[in-house]
């Protein structure tokens, strides 16, 4: 019974680990075929709405993020985390951050302000927040790993630097480095997913 029940825990990693890879196809592909198109320094990931193809895209790189982030969090409920505590409560979060900003898309950079714009930024203020902050209290209160935690305080502090970087869009001088902070922010939030992964591997292995 327990090496069965352990198989079945440990067998919800992989499809959420596929996906995260999977996620990533579409919007390396969008960096690169719209190379010259858009800076990666000044516009958003958001913004690749607006080359060909890059709707459809982006969609499929949200969602299939947004999927997968609760699939990992399936494996971490799995794994004895509490599921109606705050990370389980935060995680979702990050997710549903991820299909709302999908179904309203951005505004272009330095334009008004319109209502989807507007759920869009906030739904990405929710999850840039959400994330980081699952990952530190995981690493405090259930999965004990430095590495898990400095991650986490990087993407915290690369997301307050990305929140603060819209000042200059809003002031409308100073140099724009939107792009910049939050594909850095990318990186480690991904990161930040992978590392969780593999500390439940580790942790259902052990067991």
């Amino acid at each position: 019974m327990v090496e069965i029940r352990g198989k079945t825990r440990t067998a919800v990693l992989p499809p959420a680990v596929v996906g995260l890879v999977l996620s990533l196809f579409p919007i390396v592909y969008l960096h690169v075929s719209s190379a010259g198109e858009l800076s990666p320094i000044r516009y958003t990931v958001s913004d690749y709405v607006f080359v060909a193809n890059g709707g459809g895209l982006l969609a499929v790189t949200s969602l299939t993020l947004a999927a997968a982030s609760i699939g990992l969090l399936v494996a971490l409920v799995r794994s004895g985390l509490p599921k109606s505590g705050p990370v389980a409560a935060l995680m979702g979060l990050w997710s549903a951050g991820l299909a709302v900003a999908t179904v309203f898309p951005t505004d272009p950079t330095g334009s008004p302000t319109s209502f989807s714009g507007a759920v869009h930024r906030y739904a990405g203020a929710v999850m840039f927040a959400s994330l980081p902050l699952a990952g530190w209290l995981i690493s405090r209160t259930f999965l004990a790993s430095a590495a898990l935690r400095r991650i986490s305080v990087a993407a915290g502090v690369t997301a307050v630097a990305f929140m603060l970087s819209h000042v200059s869009v809003v002031q409308g001088d100073g140099v724009v480095v939107l792009g910049l902070f939050e594909r850095l922010l990318f990186a480690l939030l991904y990161g930040l997913l992978f590392a969780l992964a593999s500390a439940v591997l580790r942790r259902e292995e052990a067991s």
